[in-house]
């Protein structure tokens, strides 16, 4: 047994150790790769159409990426999504995980990495990726947690609201955990890397309207999952952006309104003040006549403008909340 400074000297020697194979491969004196966690439900899975054009089922392509490059009102700030050659461009800087209920996708960004199986749909990950891949001198890894059908009141349930603990806010914690982990082992390219938490993406809010009770604890329950998921990774001022429910566009009924004002409510209560930012997106909804899925509001009609630019957004908002963190930062 042992026992006195002996044994203080020899449990640190074994924290040290313990520290050296944790690290070991890993350079310290390299950028850490900084992370971002896309949480939320189908809206963040991704339902924006990039090519199918069935007359039947996709309104003969219109509202689709491809479209939309060519005809949609923000064209010109899509121009990017191509290579020279009329390929859809893949980013070397930025990854993109997402283990969807049926494969796991990973790999450097483009599209396809949605819900669905190929390549032909895209979510707001495409821009949000751009838009940090832009802005950061480090690699950017996009972590996508989200299922579809599922409310905050009871599914993504934080642990500080009280009741039961929703099983998709511990499968989100779990996912993120199995990523800050293990990345190297799914993304070659990262192997050995450090890995830096560095912003949470919030897109939810669809199933919690129908319910009252949800809608009146709506920014409650997302003040507390905002602050237990800080508190897990031990980021207290993890960025946050929350992205407003804004399928319907300016003419959204009660219900909708109602959760608008909660996520606006959640974004200024949300400690440190300016740690969070809500995203509007109402003025991204496209008419269904130049949609993909004319009968699918509430997946924004697949419409892919709408799916670039609520990307956008959120990708410009989580942009500033960076800058602002690092202006605020101590000089070194």
């Amino acid at each position: 047994m042992i026992s006195g400074q002996k044994g203080d000297a020899m449990r640190l020697l074994m924290i040290l150790i313990w520290a050296m194979c944790c690290f070991a491969g890993s350079d310290a004196s390299e950028p850490a790769v900084k992370v971002f966690v896309l949480a939320g439900q189908s809206n963040m899975e991704g339902q924006g159409v990039v090519d199918l054009d069935h007359p039947e089922y996709y309104n003969s392509g219109k509202g689709t990426l491809v479209w939309s490059m060519k005809n949609g009102q923000t064209k010109s700030k899509m121009t990017h999504l191509k290579d020279e050659s009329g390929t859809w461009s893949v980013r070397d800087d930025v990854w993109v995980r997402y283990q969807t209920p049926h494969e796991l996708k990973v790999g450097n960004l483009g599209i396809g990495f949605a819900v669905y199986p190929g390549k032909h749909h895209i979510g707001p990950e495409l821009q949000v990726g751009h838009r940090l891949g832009n802005h950061l001198p480090e690699r950017v890894l996009l972590v996508k947690v989200c299922w579809g059908g599922k409310s905050l009141f009871k599914d993504f349930r934080p642990p500080s609201a009280g009741g039961q603990t929703g099983e998709y806010y511990l499968k989100m914690v779990d996912d993120v955990r199995h990523v800050m982990a293990r990345a190297g082992d799914e993304i070659p390219d990262l192997k050995g890397a450090r890995l830096e938490l560095a912003g949470f993406i919030w897109f939810q809010g669809w199933n919690d309207m129908f319910d009252e009770r949800a809608r009146k604890e709506y920014s409650k329950n997302l003040v507390h999952l905002i602050s237990d998921f800080r508190k897990t990774f031990a980021v207290p001022k993890l960025p946050v952006v929350i992205a407003e429910t804004g399928n319907m566009g300016p003419e959204a009924g009660k219900n909708m309104l109602e959760i608008r004002q909660a996520q606006a409510k959640a974004a200024a209560e949300i400690q440190p003040e300016g740690s969070a930012v809500l995203v509007p997106t109402a003025g991204f909804a496209r008419p269904k006549e130049l949609s993909p899925n004319v009968g699918h509001g509430h997946h924004w009609f697949g419409n892919a403008e709408s799916y670039f630019l609520i990307g956008d957004a959120m990708g410009q908002a989580m942009v500033g909340l960076l800058s602002r963190e690092r202006a605020a930062e101590p000089a070194r």
